[in-house]
């Protein structure tokens, strides 16, 4: 059934029905549509245009119609209405005749989808935030469990200074936060209620919307109709957040399959995550990880898309902003899949803690130590710097690693460096002395652990 009609003289093309048509994708919306539809009977109600025995009739049906959809989603895609907008009402003619026509009083589709979508976004949210929760749990245990590992640490891909794989773990869970923070600013900002902004000028009834809106959780009701049924700026920014989102698990799947290859051999997947080669029967590929970094760039296409579908709308409500929901869709539910994978990974990885520990052998990881040494000693850290560069070409001439050297040959470089040197120059000590706020310390670390466990146990999932 069609909710409009009567104006024009001829049917719609089959063709271009097909081509117009959304209920493929937005019967998605359907709960949230019967909520929303639930609401505006009430507040038709207050206004006498329905009673009180005709509200609960529609509640009544609306409510078998939602429980019939919940067992089979299905049904609603074997009908021939345009959206699910007119399927709900289509449902509730068939059931209840002219009762069926009423509900539509006062509203427009315009008001009625950005409403829905609102209210879907708000639950999505929520699902996130419970998904990041899941892996914070296991970004956390695992980094309780290898405070011990020693690992070099990476800039340009080449090894910088001695980190722990505890370390590691917490700068994802950092990104996490943020990643967290941009959801729940996200969700204030959407929590104003569109519904009763008509096409675009407003309801013709003196509908209390602000009541109207308390009855589906929205906090205030929006300001300019026209803006209200127009705005997609809460779909623009929750994809956003999941682009930034999905940059971080890339960014983590990727230092994974770094770690994970034959060269660094620092972890092993494992086996239910990974597949194997139909011809190299020794191969255990990191799938999971390159499907987590492979579908980063579908969500970043969902933002592109959604950025250019509604660059240069005109107000109000356009046919165009129909696509929005395919972007939105698309990138949550990847967004989503991929944090939960990425919990799944951290499950049963494990760590070789003796390979990670022999990458940091002549490494030259201490070089930062030697020069901060030599500062100690009344040498500006430029020319310190100078000085060690010469002493790590020295060592890597004779294929040793800089506390290898003897003090002899470490004094013809500087006579500053005494035997003292060594105790500086070990791994432990380069640890040891990152002891500020956020540095790798045990201490530092052991700390960020206890703190982010204790965070976990006040977290609320909003």
């Amino acid at each position: 059934m069609s909710l409009w009609g009567g104006r024009f003289a001829m049917s719609m093309n089959k063709t271009f029905k097909k081509f117009s048509d959304s209920l493929y994708f937005d019967y998605r919306l359907v709960e949230q549509d019967i909520i929303g539809s639930i609401a505006w009977s009430k507040a038709l109600m207050t206004v006498n245009v329905l009673n009180t025995k005709e509200q609960q009739l529609l509640e009544n049906t609306l409510n078998l119609i939602l429980k019939k959809v919940s067992i089979n989603p299905e049904i609603i895609l074997s009908s021939n209405a345009e959206d699910i907008h007119s399927w709900v009402e289509s449902q509730l003619i068939e059931k209840l005749g002219e009762l069926g026509k009423k509900l539509h009083t006062g509203r427009s589709r315009n008001d009625q989808v950005t409403t829905d979508l609102k209210l879907w976004c708000k639950v999505n949210i929520k699902r996130l935030l419970q998904a990041h929760l899941e892996l914070k749990k296991k970004l956390i245990a695992t980094a309780e469990n290898t405070q011990d590992v020693i690992m070099p640490g990476y800039t340009h891909l080449q090894h910088a200074q001695p980190i722990t794989f505890a370390y590691w773990c917490l700068a994802y869970l950092e990104m996490l936060i943020r990643d967290e923070g941009r959801l729940k600013d996200t969700l204030k900002r959407m929590d104003i209620s569109p519904l009763g902004s008509g096409a675009l000028a407003g309801t013709t009834y003196a509908i209390n919307r602000q009541q109207l809106a308390s009855w589906l959780g929205f906090k205030s009701v929006t300001n300019n109709s026209l803006d209200a049924v127009s705005d997609r700026d809460y779909i623009l920014e929750l994809i956003s957040n999941a682009a930034i989102g999905m940059i971080h698990l890339s960014r983590f799947a990727e230092d994974l399959i770094f770690f994970n290859t034959n060269e660094l051999s620092f972890i092993e997947l494992a086996d239910e995550i990974t597949s194997g080669s139909s011809l190299m029967p020794q191969k255990k590929n990191p799938d999971v990880l390159e499907l987590i970094r492979g579908k980063c760039g579908q969500v970043h296409g969902a933002l592109t898309g959604i950025i250019t579908t509604l660059k240069g709308l005109p107000l109000a409500y356009n046919k165009d902003m129909q696509e929005d929901k395919k972007f939105l869709f698309n990138a949550v539910d990847t967004w989503i899949d991929c944090i939960y994978m990425s919990a799944l990974v951290l499950n049963k990885l494990k760590i070789n803690k003796i390979r990670c520990q022999e990458a940091i052998k002549k490494n030259y990881s201490n070089s930062t130590e030697l020069a901060d040494y030599l500062v100690s000693k009344g040498i500006p850290f430029r020319t310190a710097h100078h000085i060690v560069g010469k002493i790590v070409l020295e060592a890597i001439n004779q294929n040793l690693a800089l506390e290898e050297l003897d003090l002899n040959q470490l004094r013809t470089f500087s006579s500053k460096i005494t035997e003292d040197v060594y105790s500086i120059l070990s791994i432990q000590s380069c640890l040891d002395k990152r002891n500020a706020t956020g540095g790798v310390s045990f201490n530092q670390v052991s700390h960020a652990i206890e703190y982010a466990k204790k965070m976990l146990t006040t977290s609320i999932v909003i």
